[in-house]
């Protein structure tokens, strides 16, 4: 019953709309009880209409009456049956849509607060899934099967006292057969529970795979692995499949069970009654009634059964949504976080004695003993080896993770003291992996900060050196850049991501690369609008191209997680270090202009 227990879970969901629940629980009381009045109607037209007989014309015409009276009787029943039904339907179906939604936005919004250590171990794809997947059981759950495993729970329970008033006999058979329906019931139940968990992994395996190579077609395209990548989506497709034959196997099998004892005890019941009917000791009206009573017990019996089935499912896909719901941030705003002053003219970063090694490598220090200060309005380039651990840098900074050991403070405060929103809104980011989101250019750029005018956008775009190719697209800043900025080159896409930081005004720009997929003509022309940019705050540059750095005010060099070099372009050069090494490299090897990263 654990797993059940967790559908209680939901209720904070479920709580804001306590009125409506209520409506529909008396709506689900009134169906259920004219559900229940129909046999009790059916035995007086019997009993009083068709089986009574008058030896006079007098008594026949009076009797003709009656049997009106009983049918229009049994119409009204059935009016007021589906006036009811239908509004209990409207209603469950309304609050299984809403509090799905509800759901779906909740969980959303804690997947955005989470930082990306949690994305280290969950893949997109499975949250995706569950998303979907599970949240369309817990909608199916609230909105169809509570309210017709309630419904028949009622007409269960009426139907039993009904036939306690009426034919205690056949009361007691049922009493038998609901004993030896709850027994298949707690055996098979927890296997279906489980079956009913691996078959929901087991999609959302399928997803995250499907999400991991559709987002990466070039790559799968080029290395003509089409045929591979089919072969290992089939392959979890058909885990699936099985698992869910094994699941279905064993709801089928219990079914067939609790339908065969319901439905062999209500057999002898009926038997039993019809004897009694023969031999005088009960009326065809009673006899029918009880038929009826015992088909709504017995059917609400085998309903009951499905119910659990759906339960059961709706109970492992709400332990998957809710792992998520209460997964904690890694990085979050302490209990009283210490403000930051507005900055003019940049901001002050410290970076005192940082260790730090990520989560999945924590015997490796991806950054060892760095210190160093940045003054506000001063340009630093971060320059190094690949894994020399620049972008780590950058990651820090945003507060992605954690230093495992010293601290990094931007102008005095604490990172881990102050408050992640007025932390990352004074940073503007320009990723290496350029990210374009599926809507117009002018949206794309108004990204970084949304409340911006077209003007304030196409200013940006200027300075990004954006704004010709923009105008010569089909419908201009208005033109829809496709998924992942599919229409654009690599350039393009930069640019877009350097106009948006442009944009966002804020008194630190952090450049991770930011020229590496413009030709030289472009990377001049964008140079020199982010030295424009980088006059009134301060800007952190990771580059490979050492040409790129070359107006720095000043330049550190780091190598296996540490600093070996600082100065001006000019004193690194005479030294004749790490950087005038890869500068010589640069000179000397490649035509692409690229250290050795």
């Amino acid at each position: 019953m654990k797993r059940i227990s967790a559908l209680k879970q939901l209720w904070p969901f479920c709580r804001p709309y306590l009125g409506r629940f209520i409506l529909a629980f008396i709506f689900l009381c009134g169906s259920s009880a004219a559900t229940l009045a129909i046999p009790l109607a059916f035995k007086n037209l019997i009993d009083l209409g068709f089986v009574a007989h008058a030896a006079t014309q007098g008594a026949a015409a009076s009797a003709g009456g009656a049997i009106n009276g009983y049918f229009l009787a049994l119409f009204g029943i059935a009016v007021f049956l589906a006036v009811f039904t239908a509004l209990r339907f409207y209603m469950v179906s309304w609050l299984g849509e809403r509090v799905t939604a509800d759901l779906r936005a909740g969980i959303y919004a804690r997947m955005l607060a989470q930082s990306p250590q949690f994305f280290e171990t969950t893949q997109t794809g499975e949250v995706l899934s569950r998303l979907t997947t599970d949240t369309t059981l817990v909608q199916t759950v609230i909105g169809t099967s509570i309210s017709m495993g309630l419904r028949n729970f009622f007409l269960f329970i009426g139907g039993i006292i009904m036939l306690v008033v009426t034919n205690p006999h056949a009361a007691l058979i049922i009493v038998i057969i609901v004993a030896l329906v709850v027994l298949p019931l707690v055996l098979f139940g927890r296997r279906v529970r489980k079956l009913s968990r691996d078959s929901q992994d087991r999609v959302a395996d399928s997803s995250a795979v499907a999400g991991e190579v559709l987002n990466a077609m070039p790559v799968v395209q080029a290395y003509t692995n089409e045929a591979h990548e089919d072969r290992r989506f089939s392959a979890t497709v058909e885990s699936g499949f099985a698992t869910a034959v094994r699941r279905t196997r064993a709801r089928a099998f219990l079914t067939a069970l609790i339908i065969t004892i319901v439905f062999g005890g209500a057999v002898y019941g009926l038997w039993l009654g019809a004897r009694a009917v023969a031999d005088g000791s009960m009326t065809s009206g009673l006899l029918a009634q009880s038929i009826l009573y015992v088909g709504l017990v017995a059917g609400s019996v085998g309903a009951l059964a499905e119910v659990a089935g759906d339960v059961m499912r709706a109970a492992g896909a709400t332990e998957r949504l809710l792992e998520l719901y209460t997964a904690e941030p890694h990085i979050s705003d302490p209990p009283q976080p210490l403000p930051l002053a507005p900055a003019a003219g940049g901001v002050r970063l410290v970076f005192e004695n940082v260790l730090f090694s990520y989560p999945s490598r924590p015997q490796t220090n991806s950054l060892d003993d760095i210190s160093f200060t940045v003054a506000p309005g001063e340009t630093v380039a971060i320059v190094g080896p690949s894994g020399a651990g620049k972008t780590t840098l950058f990651q820090l900074l945003l507060r992605f993770y954690d230093p495992k050991g010293g601290r990094i403070l931007l102008d005095g405060v604490d990172l881990r003291a102050g408050s992640l929103a007025q932390l990352r809104g004074r940073i503007a980011l320009v990723p290496q992996d350029t990210v374009v989101f599926s809507a117009d250019a002018l949206e794309n750029i108004r990204y970084g900060r949304p409340g911006a005018s077209d003007d304030e956008v196409k200013t940006a775009a200027k300075a990004a050196q954006a704004h010709d190719f923009l105008e010569r697209l089909p419908e201009g800043y208005k033109t829809f850049l496709g998924e992942r900025g599919v229409r654009l080159s690599g350039g393009q896409r930069q640019r877009i991501a350097i106009a948006r930081a442009i944009l966002k005004n804020a008194p630190l720009l952090l450049l991770d690369e930011a020229t590496s997929a413009l030709d030289t003509e472009s990377e001049q022309a964008v140079q020199r609008a982010i030295e424009s940019a980088a006059r009134d705050r301060t800007t952190l540059i990771i580059a490979h191209r050492l040409s790129t750095v070359k107006s720095a005010d000043r330049i550190i060099v780091l190598e296996d997680g540490k600093i070996v070099e600082s100065g001006s372009p000019a004193q690194l050069l005479d030294r004749g270090g790490l950087y005038a090494r890869l500068a010589s490299l640069q000179v000397t090897g490649g035509t692409d202009g690229r250290a050795a990263a």
